[in-house]
């Protein structure tokens, strides 16, 4: 099974959220899951005022590539994860909250 991980990322570095996903990643790949890198690079968008809703829009599309969603500690006060656990719920794929 194919996962994406989501978790809050304002304000965080790349390396920050790859340092706080790294237990999580642990978790899943002992027990057998797929993790689709979904940590996107700011060269790619860029920094400016319509960078958080292109990254949302690749994270959506990511959601069509996976069959499940792993929400992390205080997704529910992010704005983004909120969004993307509405698309997983009513796009029909399978949700874990930690």
């Amino acid at each position: 099974m194919k996962v994406m991980i989501s978790q809050p990322m304002r304000g965080k570095t790349n390396e920050e959220i790859r340092k706080e996903r790294q237990e999580v990643e642990k978790r899943l790949l002992d027990s057998g899951y797929k993790i689709l890198d979904t940590i996107i690079d700011d060269l790619v968008y860029g920094i400016g005022d319509n960078y958080a809703i292109r990254c949302l829009a690749k994270s959506i599309e990511f959601i069509a590539d996976v069959d499940a969603v792993v929400f992390m500690k205080g997704w529910e006060k992010a704005r983004g994860c909120r969004i993307e656990y509405e698309v997983a719920k009513n796009y029909g794929k399978w949700i874990m909250i930690l």
